[in-house]
């Protein structure tokens, strides 16, 4: 009897290169969003006339800045890779997050990966291997297509042999 769970290989990780690009796209998209929010909350403020909202907004402190970046960043990946498995960087250079079986993981798994990626020097973690978020969450980032097409060969591999229900 074949194994019929699917078990993911190696050769379809994404590469260092789109690793990267990835974080980029993902960085621009975030800060996009923060001066998009701000700017919302900035003309809301000024119709309400929240002149202390507004004086707070124009002096912030540098925590108080990292915190936003660190909130927005959180729901950013929960959002995107939770319903999608793919945040926009991961759109643009056809990557996915999956599990060991290339599947999407549960939500619980990529809120988990999301808050991994505030553990200081995360970001270095990629010189390595794969990096602690993916690591400790149990994730993995793929290439979409060639997947697809490993994952549809894996299951017509496993039909072989078996009699066809008419």
């Amino acid at each position: 009897m074949s194994n019929s769970t699917y078990i993911l290989d190696d050769k379809l990780l994404a590469s260092s290169g789109s690793r990267f690009l990835n974080y980029i796209l993902d960085i621009v998209v975030i800060i996009a969003l923060i001066f998009a929010l701000s700017f919302i909350f900035a003309v809301l403020a000024s119709l309400l006339d929240l002149n202390e909202f507004l004086l707070w907004m124009g002096n912030l402190s540098d925590w108080e800045g990292q915190l936003i970046f660190v909130v927005i960043s959180i729901f950013y990946y929960s959002l995107t890779e939770g319903l999608f498995g793919r945040s926009l960087g991961k759109l643009i250079t056809g990557t996915v997050v999956v599990d060991e079986n290339g599947v999407k993981p549960s939500f619980g798994v990529i809120l988990k990966r999301t808050l991994c990626r505030f553990i200081p020097f995360d970001v270095f973690s990629f010189l390595g291997s794969r990096g602690w978020h993916d690591s400790i969450s149990e994730t993995y980032v793929v290439n979409k297509k060639d997947l697809e097409n490993e994952v549809k060969l894996f299951h017509e591999f496993n039909l072989i042999g078996n009699k066809e229900v008419i």
